[in-house]
């Protein structure tokens, strides 16, 4: 071997350096890396789990988000029906309470008229009575008594009011 360059003494004193250097390299460097990379892949495999459950707990949460505010929805547009309803029924009163009002009016209305007709069927009475006694006193050229003619003059309506009730 000498030939190759190879001294075997040297070659078994650098094969001892080799392998004591190899041996206290892992019991002072090489389990202390690997407990040191195991705790950190573990913390990594933490960090990662954790992550995992934080993104189920996001779209958990998401999907409750988009369940409340679709539940939010609903429940604005049963509002907003029921709004309808309410602005509809109160319309509706409304309107009822204008047509009750009318009737109102129409009925005052009404018996005022009637109120009026009557006062004018009075005055036109009085009124005839007194062109019936002035007609009479023309024709007797002699002043009546006016109070007696408007008696015999409403006696006399009264009876063809009651001719005509009659027939």
């Amino acid at each position: 071997m000498e030939k190759l360059g190879i001294h075997l003494p040297s070659l078994v004193v650098y094969l001892m350096n080799f392998l004591l250097l190899l041996g206290l390299l892992y019991l002072f460097a090489y389990k202390p890396i690997l407990k040191m990379l195991d705790q950190r892949s573990a913390r990594i495999r933490e960090g990662l789990d954790r992550a995992e459950a934080m993104k189920q707990g996001a779209e958990s949460s998401e999907q409750r988000i988009r369940e409340q505010l679709e539940q939010a929805r609903r429940e604005g547009q049963g509002i907003v029906q029921q709004a309808a309803q309410v602005g509809e029924r109160l319309k509706e009163e409304s309107r009822q309470e204008a047509r009750q009002e009318a009737e109102r009016i129409m009925v005052r209305a009404r018996a005022e008229i009637q109120v009026e007709r009557d006062q004018a069927l009075e005055e036109l009475r009085r009124e005839f009575a007194d062109v019936a006694i002035m007609a009479a006193e023309k024709v007797i050229r002699t002043r009546l008594d006016k109070e007696t003619h408007r008696r015999l003059i409403e006696e006399t309506l009264e009876e063809a009011r009651g001719l005509k009730g009659t027939a």
